[in-house]
């Protein structure tokens, strides 16, 4: 089809499922420049009321109990138990989600994250519409609330998830391990001499990356002064996300810590693949875009105090395929890292297995397939 008209739909700005579908979006337009996108946060569209509620509240239990989402991430019983809930909302917002449909007229809807996913899916069991459907998985885990018997295609990370689908009545021909959309410069060669010069670093001694997802969530001020107490040479780059308060409060002590260490303080940035290329060592919480983005970097990580849910099940996978360390105190880190950098080959080693498992043109081959769907409608 020359000029196909796509939806993507994910929730939440500047989360790992809209960093996602933004990587989509890039890659259909490398691969057909005519193509027609809309990426939406579906929840923000059909209920922005309830949106706003749903993502207060989840920060605060992610931030204050944390063992309440651990015990509600995944749970089968709980699935079971908010069957009847989730399908009155998935009812209350199919209007605004059918005149979506209607206006837009889509030849295929992509969806990063499992709730819009089951909205499109619920409503083509019940409504009859006949759009292909494919579900992306952002996480290293096929969690209970992806399966449904209407979506037509499913995109996992690894033979795990893909596994997990089947266990749980997935048919094989409707998955592919294609890997988490990272964005496709990702794919690209890249100069590191060049962009170690454009950044001014010092190509004699190695770099940390620190960072916490685009929110800049995770222990980062104490991340960074733990570091500081590593008696080697190393310089720093430091991402502070949308996190305005991390942001001013790293600008601030910036001037102060250089005279000991070179440390380099962003907000958002769009050039992570650029940053990865330059970096020995990535010290991160593991959300699946910033796993799938080192991975596809051969970048080692070290991981601190991972939240309960997905981003344990991304760590299990990681130390599973040899590709991080977990450090449990953070007393530990300083340890840890010096140990890294006096052991090069183990950080070789780690940087191998994390190239081995990476997906670098996952969102063209993503990109490629939704083109697929389309012809075979």
């Amino acid at each position: 089809m020359s000029e196909p008209r796509i939806l993507l739909f994910y929730i939440t700005h500047h989360s790992g499922h809209h960093k996602a579908a933004i990587s989509i979006q890039r890659a259909i337009n490398i691969v057909n420049p005519h193509s027609h996108i809309q990426c939406i946060d579906a929840f923000n569209y059909t209920n922005p009321v309830m949106n706003r509620i749903a993502h207060k509240t989840y920060m605060q239990v992610i931030r204050r109990r944390p063992e309440v989402w651990e015990y509600l991430y995944d749970n089968p019983n709980i699935v079971l138990k908010t069957q009847r809930l989730k399908a009155l909302i998935h009812k209350y917002n199919s209007r605004k989600l059918i005149n979506l449909i209607k206006d837009v007229s889509p030849h295929v809807i992509i969806c990063t994250q499992a709730f819009p996913c089951g909205m499109v899916a619920d409503l083509k069991k019940y409504s009859g519409l006949e759009i292909p459907v494919m579900g992306v998985l952002t996480d290293y885990v096929a969690h209970s609330f992806w399966f449904y018997d209407t979506v037509d295609m499913y995109v996992v990370p690894d033979e795990s998830s893909r596994d997990k689908m089947i266990n749980n009545g997935i048919s094989e021909d409707r998955i592919k391990i294609l890997g988490i959309p990272v964005k496709p410069e990702f794919n690209d060669f890249l100069d590191k001499t060049q962009i170690v010069r454009e950044l001014n670093l010092d190509s004699t001694i190695p770099t940390i990356l620190v960072m916490g997802g685009g929110r800049g969530l995770g222990n980062i001020k104490q991340i960074v002064h733990s570091l500081y107490k590593i008696d080697i040479p190393f310089q720093m780059i430091v991402l502070a996300g949308v996190n305005k308060s991390l942001f001013n409060y790293l600008k601030r002590k910036q001037k102060k810590w250089s005279k000991r260490k070179k440390i380099l303080v962003y907000g958002y940035v769009d050039n992570v693949h650029e940053l990865m290329t330059v970096s020995d060592i990535l010290i991160s919480k593991p959300g699946g875009i910033t796993t799938a983005e080192a991975l596809a970097k051969g970048l080692p990580m070290v991981i601190f105090n991972p939240l309960p849910g997905q981003e344990r099940s991304n760590t299990e996978f990681l130390l599973k395929i040899g590709a991080a360390i977990k450090c449990e105190h953070l007393s530990d880190l300083p340890i840890l890292i010096k140990d890294l950098f006096l052991n090069r080959d183990k950080l070789k080693i780690m940087s191998m297995n994390a190239r081995r498992h990476g997906h670098p043109d996952s969102s063209l081959k993503i990109a490629r397939e939704a083109l697929v769907l389309i012809e075979k409608r």
